[in-house]
């Protein structure tokens, strides 16, 4: 049973996407014996091919998995800066935002070897296959990607690798336009016979060759030192629900910081309004992140001092904006694996750099590092920057909820508003995932200044109170990408009894599917 984006049935593996073509792939893999490991594997191998404005093997990836056990891990394969960096960053007085200096180690295929490692029932080569043989055959361009391509008209014609896939005889193209990806197709397959040829082998190679012709410093030896981070996830009880999130440098404490400010300043004070609360426990979070988000390994970063939203007033001016920059997916089964991956090349096409041997989009995402050596995100050889990044689960006794979303620097005000709908299972998915949201921000929303933005139909009294506070106000025209693409699936126990349930962004290209028996 499917929908375009959501599914209710008792069943035993239930996936939700932002494109059609991943949740085919997951199904594929589903049909192959595959769990919900292996679902979301093969959707996330998938979206590198049909969303790479979005995500791409040259990006980064942020995970967490839940396993039949009831433990959840964290899975952070955020790549770092070259070794070398500092020799030519000495003298700047910002970050650039785009170019080979902002790219950063790409960490996504060894988050997907982490990933299988856990308890998938397939070859990752499989899905790794399935994505070559799009990637070759072709796939209609979506909407999304026809909107990524109007916004980027001007860097993908710089660059000869992106223009040649993406402007094709100089046209550029357009919704249903079949985007073919030969090259990519290449690397796919040589990932599928070794996955750390991305970091050892000859896609490591022609990556760094790329990058040393493009002016960057990158050293096969920094692609070498790449392994991603498996570890414990950042905790915390909120409204009776354990919430789990990916440590720093991933913003995943923030969400939780926010979420439970909010719960307890309700708690005491039950005549305010929920969604003031959880405004005010926001504009905390922002000050917070600035404060005390980066690369714990290198810098004073703090999961603590998020949790607890410390940090003295600021805000979140000075990083690039991140629209568009990346996709979600969860998979949740009856066997009681939970899995959200969440994957991205930062901003749209990331460093607007293609290159034309691999086919690989890299990210941008050291545009996000800070060149104030007191902030925790200082750029450092070997550093990791700060991760928008925000993967969470939710569980008590009846309800396991795996969520993800894109939307930048929001992902902890977006989530924070939807998961104590997304918990009740009374509440259809896809009816909480369609409700008009509001978001802040400076420069990733296009102001100067920190400001709230709220889709048509958003709460009124809530827009009253932004405006009283006072924080400046604005509209987004209709749904907007930058309210997030949110994918979830929800797992629910009663009586013995197990349903699951999906529920895709009306926002993105996606759709959710629960496959039965």
């Amino acid at each position: 049973m499917r929908s375009d984006l959501s599914a209710r049935v008792a069943a035993p593996v239930a996936i939700a996407a932002p494109h059609t073509a991943a949740v085919a792939a997951a199904e594929r893999a589903i049909a192959a014996g595959g769990n919900a490991l292996d679902a979301a594997l093969a959707a996330a191998a998938m979206l590198s091919v049909v969303y790479p404005h979005q995500c791409s093997l040259g990006g980064d990836l942020i995970a967490l998995v839940r396993t039949p056990a009831g433990e959840t891990l964290s899975i952070v394969s955020a790549g770092a800066a070259p070794a070398d960096i500092l020799s030519i960053a000495r003298n700047w007085t910002t970050m650039p935002r785009q170019g080979a200096h902002t790219v950063t180690v790409p960490g996504i295929v060894a988050g997907w070897t982490a990933i299988a490692e856990l308890g998938a029932r397939l070859p990752l080569r499989a899905a790794l296959l399935d994505a070559a043989e799009t990637a070759d055959r072709g796939t209609p361009v979506s909407a999304g990607l026809e909107r990524a391509i109007d916004s980027r008209v001007e860097q993908i014609r710089a660059d000869a690798g992106l223009a040649e896939v993406f402007a094709p005889g100089g046209s550029m193209l357009r919704e249903g336009d079949s985007l073919r990806q030969p090259a990519l197709a290449a690397t796919l397959r040589r990932l599928a016979d070794d996955p750390r040829d991305i970091y050892d082998g000859v896609t490591a190679e022609l990556l760094v060759e790329a990058l040393t012709r493009a002016g960057g410093t990158h050293r096969i030896d920094d692609f070498r030192a790449h392994a991603a981070e498996v570890g414990s996830p950042v905790e915390a009880t909120i409204a009776g629900a354990r919430w789990f999130a990916a440590p720093p440098p991933s913003v995943g404490a923030l969400l939780l910081g926010v979420a439970a400010a909010a719960e307890d300043a309700s708690e005491n004070d039950p005549a305010r309004d929920p969604g003031n609360l959880l405004l005010d426990a926001s504009l905390l979070g922002v000050r917070s992140r600035a404060a005390h988000l980066g690369d714990p390994r290198t810098g004073p970063a703090s999961a603590a001092a998020l949790l607890a939203l410390a940090g003295a007033e600021s805000a979140m001016a000075g990083e690039s904006p991140a629209h568009g920059d990346t996709v979600a997916i969860t998979a949740a089964d009856a066997e009681g694996w939970g899995v959200t991956i969440v994957q991205s090349v930062y901003m749209t096409f990331g460093a607007g750099m293609l290159d034309p041997a691999t086919g690989i989009v890299l990210h941008n995402r050291g545009a996000a590092f800070s060149l104030d050596l007191a902030s925790p995100a200082r750029l450092l050889p070997g550093a990791r920057p700060p991760h928008t990044l925000c993967p969470v689960i939710i569980e008590d006794d009846d309800v396991l909820v795996v969520a993800g979303c894109q939307g930048g620097r929001a992902q902890p005000w977006i989530l924070a508003q939807l998961i104590p709908q997304l918990r009740d299972p009374a509440v259809a998915l896809g009816d909480t995932l369609a409700r008009p949201r509001w978001v802040i921000g400076d420069v990733d929303l296009g102001h100067a200044e920190l400001t709230f933005v709220a889709e048509p139909g958003a709460d009124d009294e809530l827009v009253a109170y932004a405006e009283s506070i006072p924080l400046p106000v604005a509209r987004f025209a209709g749904p907007d990408d930058s309210a997030g693409h949110v994918q979830v699936v929800r797992r629910t126990s009663h009586d013995g009894f197990t349903t699951l349930d999906a529920a895709s962004d009306p926002r993105a290209d996606g759709a959710a599917v629960v496959v039965p028996n």
